[in-house]
């Protein structure tokens, strides 16, 4: 992996290929597929039946096959239920954890491997890389990318505290770009909507029908969304992701990405558009805290946006 590049030990990658790959893809997942015949990197959500996001993958149109990077601890689960609906479609669905890396850079000119624009989406291969633009919510801000290559069977012994210290530098930048992600404890806690992604062009309300896309479309046309993804400064304290949260003001919440700060923390969490009652919202909800709302870069800080009729 370049040293330009830092290694994502905590993410893998999932390959789909074979001359179905697309059509597969867009009757399982939330976005327009056919955009990745274009050129384009994709955010999209592959839900349930129920609705309920299991994984958030992001897409890159390599040469090989479609490429999807999700978090590593979910990669086997969600690549054995996908399988199940291949039936008779061209398409294989392999695990390429152990023969390609995921890394994340914050410059790509420094990469040496040709011109990428700092805004919208980007994507290209060269000398075995593959680089896309992060398609996150942060379009005015300092772009991020990433890096995929195969790996050397001579590569050298891994830095686990280098690895350490990128995940949690990358996983802030998340954080502070508001880009949603869900791991092992809450797959299939959350609609599409909850968690933001129909703010950051990853649900496609055209291309007709996909797994979960009937709630989905349903959460976006009828009715009001009551939960949605936030950005957090917390306390000092032990935070995790999936915990249940009760805040001063009576919303409650789970926490869905968390980084530490100083001596607290900064997460994403869906909560509650409004107080609950106690014993309603997130069971568990534990103790009372006090936090302070920090500002996501695709709405005003503040505003809510609403799913109504």
């Amino acid at each position: 992996m370049s040293t330009r590049a830092a290694e994502l030990a905590y993410l893998s990658v999932l390959r789909f290929a074979g001359p179905d790959a697309l059509a597969f893809l867009q009757g399982q997942v939330s976005n327009d597929t056919r955009r990745l015949a274009d050129g384009f990197p994709l955010l999209a959500a592959y839900s349930s039946p129920q609705g309920r996001v299991v994984a958030v993958l992001h897409l890159l149109p390599h040469s090989s096959g479609v490429m999807a990077i999700l978090p590593r601890e979910i990669a086997l689960p969600t690549l054995e239920r996908m399988r199940k609906f291949v039936l008779r479609a061209k398409v294989k669905i392999e695990d390429l954890s152990d023969q390609y890396g995921v890394a994340g850079a914050y410059d790509a000119s420094a990469l040496d491997l040709g011109q990428l624009p700092a805004t919208g989406a980007a994507y290209l291969e060269r000398d075995g890389f593959a680089v896309a633009r992060v398609a996150d919510g942060a379009q005015n801000g300092t772009p991020r990318y990433w890096v995929v290559r195969r790996r050397e069977a001579d590569s050298v012994a891994r830095d686990v505290a280098a690895e350490h210290r990128a995940e949690l530098a990358w996983r802030l930048a998340d954080i502070r770009a508001g880009m949603p992600q869900v791991f092992g404890a809450t797959s299939e806690q959350f609609v599409a909507q909850m968690l933001n992604l129909d703010l950051l062009d990853a649900i496609s309300f055209t291309k007709g029908c996909y797994t979960g896309q009937e709630i989905i479309a349903r959460t976006q046309h009828l009715g009001r969304i009551k939960r949605r993804l936030s950005r957090l400064q917390l306390p000092a304290g032990s935070w995790s992701v999936g915990q249940p949260l009760r805040l001063a003001d009576g919303r409650t919440g789970r926490l869905t990405e968390v980084a530490p700060v100083g001596d607290g923390a900064e997460a994403l969490a869906v909560l509650s558009l409004e107080a609950t009652a106690a014993g309603d919202g997130d069971a568990g909800a534990g103790e009372t805290i006090s936090v302070e709302e920090l500002p996501l870069p695709y709405r005003p800080n503040g505003a809510t946006p609403a799913v109504t009729e």
